[in-house]
Parts: structure tokens; C-alpha cells; sequence
């Protein structure tokens, strides 16, 4: 069973990051937190552990400025805003009553270094270091939330389970539109059980053109890089 100082240690966190971390834990245990995972030694694994795996990458170590989109109940962002005090961490979540919940969260657990903004992300504004996305949408429709929002030279990191070859093909051609280019694909095991699971990661090369963001919806009903046929 893998425990908060587990975690602490494994990831070499500042010593206030443990009861940070714990205080995340007791949120989630309220039945008005927006996650089905609420016991604590799975929050601990899907939640927590699956967050701080992104810490394996420089990129998200050294960050200065962080956005993680559609935050729901408030992972990968608390997270790693909890690991990196020194980072400015901005979580954007459309759903009202989920944002304000993570706001709650929060400041709940004395994460000074969070901002939550309650609009989607194509209405989202600012350039960051690094841009994340757990379970959020396949990997084209990420990568054209987050590249308006990146500064040049700037990291979109999106968990994902299975490898799906057609997916990241449609993912190759949406990068080469928005300025972004493919980094790196990384196989990580946040937590024992944990099989199938991916750190995609891509990075701005250039500025992504004035259309992007498209309309809110549009990403979704015609990603980039699907067929024409299919369009």
C-alpha cells in the first residue's frame, strides 16, 4: 500500500508538501467531491500517484507556469501545485460547481500557488510553461486546447492509457497545424497496479496561427487531423 510519504520521498517533494497532499485526500472524501474514487488508498494511486508521475519529466519539474485543463476534481493541477510551490498553477474547469469545488480544495490544503478559472478552454487566456490534460479527450482535441495556450518552447503533457496508432497519427498531423511538434512518449507506472499508461508530450516550436482557438465545440466536432472524409 502506497502512502502520502511514499510519495514524498519517491518524488523528492518539499517537506510541506506531505500535509498538502494529505489534506487533498480528505476532500476528496466528501460525497460532494466530483470523483467516484474517494477511499483513500485509491485516491492515493489514481489521484495522487498518477498526478506526481508527471514529475518524471524535466519539463514539468522546472516549469515556472502551469494550466491544467478540464481539472475536474482538481488532478493533475493540486497536485503537482502542491510538489511545486515554487510554480504558478492555474486549473481550468467549465463545470461552475466543479470549479468551485477545486477552488475550495484549494485553500483547504494552503496551495497559495493556485488559481482556478471557471471557463472552457477555448475561452481561456495566458501563456504557461507547461500545459496538462488527464482524461480529458483524444489526443488531437488536447493538443488544440492547449496550444494557443503555450509560450513558444512550451510542454502540452496528456496522460493516456492504451497506445492507439490511428489516434496518434490524427495527433502528428493537428501538432504540425498548431506549431507544436511531437516530444517525447513516455511508458510510466505511477502505482503497482497501474499497466497501459502514457505521458505524451509535445512541445511549441512555433506560433500556433490566429484561427486556433477555433469556436468552443468545434475541437471536439471536427478535430484537426481526422480524414477529410470524416470531417
Amino acid at each position: 500500500m502506497t502512502t502520502v510519504a511514499d510519495l514524498v520521498d519517491r518524488f523528492g517533494l518539499p517537506a510541506d508538501a506531505g500535509p498538502k497532499l494529505e489534506a487533498l485526500l480528505g476532500g476528496l472524501a466528501d460525497p460532494a467531491a466530483p470523483t467516484t474514487v474517494r477511499v483513500r488508498d485509491e485516491a492515493i494511486d489514481v489521484h495522487l500517484s498518477d498526478s506526481l508521475v508527471a514529475l518524471e519529466l524535466p519539463t514539468v519539474r522546472r516549469a515556472a507556469t502551469i494550466a491544467d485543463l478540464g481539472a475536474g476534481a482538481g488532478f493533475p493541477g493540486l497536485a503537482l501545485a502542491a510538489a511545486r510551490p515554487d510554480a504558478a498553477v492555474t486549473l481550468i474547469e467549465s463545470n461552475r460547481r466543479k470549479a468551485s469545488f477545486v477552488a475550495e480544495l484549494a485553500a483547504t490544503a494552503q496551495l497559495d500557488n493556485v488559481q482556478v478559472a471557471a471557463r472552457r478552454a477555448e475561452e481561456a487566456a495566458g501563456k504557461h510553461d507547461v500545459v496538462t490534460a488527464r482524461a480529458l479527450a483524444e489526443l488531437p482535441v488536447v493538443l488544440e486546447y492547449a496550444a494557443p495556450l503555450l509560450e513558444h518552447g512550451g510542454t502540452v503533457v496528456v496522460w493516456q492509457g492504451r497506445r492507439h496508432a490511428d489516434e496518434e497519427r490524427r495527433a502528428e498531423a493537428a501538432a504540425a497545424e498548431l506549431g507544436l511538434a511531437r516530444d517525447e512518449l513516455r511508458s510510466v507506472r505511477p502505482f503497482r497496479a497501474a499497466q497501459h499508461r502514457h505521458l505524451h508530450t509535445y512541445v511549441k516550436v512555433a506560433a500556433t496561427p490566429d484561427r486556433f482557438p477555433r469556436r468552443p465545440g468545434m475541437a471536439r466536432k471536427r478535430p484537426l487531423g481526422a480524414d477529410r472524409d470524416r470531417r
